[in-house]
């Protein structure tokens, strides 16, 4: 079975490595999906959710990052985020957190691209958010 290596670093620390089948990741042109053996490509990555299907369980994991960075090999695939945070590990503290840090930058910010980047992480942080308060009702739930 052909499998990609994928490691998902952030500025912190590495949040995923391990091989997989399939990434799918929200490119600055829309979604993008890669499997072993894509073209190589450097992209910007807007913030989303990268989805990696794991090559050893078939169980996908989900990661979502602030925006970066994608450098794809035939054989890797390397995603650069300054801010990534695994499914698993989201809680809504550390959203809420994020987000008041954000908007403290935003109070500072005066240039355009710094206004735009951090309102791109204040809507992420919200779907963050969202996703968390889901991640723990589904987990409470058990259908």
């Amino acid at each position: 079975m052909a499998t990609l290596h994928v490691d998902v670093v952030s500025a912190e620390e590495s949040i995923f490595a391990g091989e997989a089948t399939f990434v799918a990741l929200p490119g600055e042109a829309g979604e993008l999906g890669i499997l072993p053996g894509h073209t190589p490509l450097i992209s910007r990555i807007r913030p989303g959710t990268v989805k990696i299907v794991r090559a050893d369980n078939g169980q996908e994991e989900s990661v979502f990052v602030a925006g970066g960075i994608l450098e794809v090999q035939p054989g890797s695939v390397t995603v650069l985020s300054d801010t990534a945070i695994r499914a698993a590990d989201l809680d809504e503290a550390k959203a809420v957190a994020a987000r008041e840090r954000a908007q403290e930058a935003l109070s500072k910010a005066t240039d355009k691209a710094t206004i735009a980047a951090v309102e791109a992480e204040l809507a992420m942080l919200a779907a963050q958010t969202l996703a968390a308060r889901k991640a723990s009702e589904s987990g409470r739930s058990h259908h």
